[in-house]
């Protein structure tokens, strides 16, 4: 069976982008870190990292090996969360690190990299087979930037 690992191509701070990730999601750790021994594209023997970890069980490569292609949106991370307080304490911990607030429980890492914290409960609310519903819900969570479980349920459980 083929190992699926996402990678991640960080400019600079790989390790420092790693050891935030790794001490602010749950259940994650850092199994390897090794320097290129070899010229590289990107420079002499020793200047690229690769550092190998988990997040809640999600393998994860980052290479540190100098300017390429930014990170964007067509690439995130989501962290489905089981309570606001889990919701809360992630997102604030993104912010302090010097993130960025964006729309819809989406928030971009002081490194460029997108995530998403949101409930569990709204990939079940989305896809529920109420219709009338999965809409009030999902027009909740548009108007949102960190996502509110309790606003969601109200949303989702308005009678018409």
């Amino acid at each position: 069976m083929p190992k699926i690992v996402s990678h991640l191509w960080f400019a600079k701070e790989a390790r420092e982008a790693v050891s935030f990730y790794v001490s602010t999601i749950p259940n994650s750790t850092v199994s390897g870190e090794t320097a290129v021994p070899a010229e590289t594209p990107s420079g002499p023997p020793g200047s690229v990292k690769v550092i190998e970890f988990t997040l809640e069980g999600q393998n994860f490569i980052a290479l540190e090996a100098g300017p390429l292609d930014p990170f964007n949106h067509a690439f995130s991370i989501l962290v489905e969360c089981d309570s606001q307080d889990e919701i809360d304490r992630i997102w604030d911990a993104f912010l302090a690190n010097g993130g960025e607030a964006e729309q819809c429980g989406w928030l971009k890492d002081r490194w460029g990299l997108s995530w998403q914290v949101a409930p569990r409960v709204l990939g079940e609310m989305i896809s529920s087979p109420d219709r009338d519903r999965a809409k009030r819900a999902t027009e909740a969570m548009l108007g949102m930037v960190k996502v509110d479980i309790a606003a969601l349920e109200r949303a989702f459980n308005q009678s018409n």
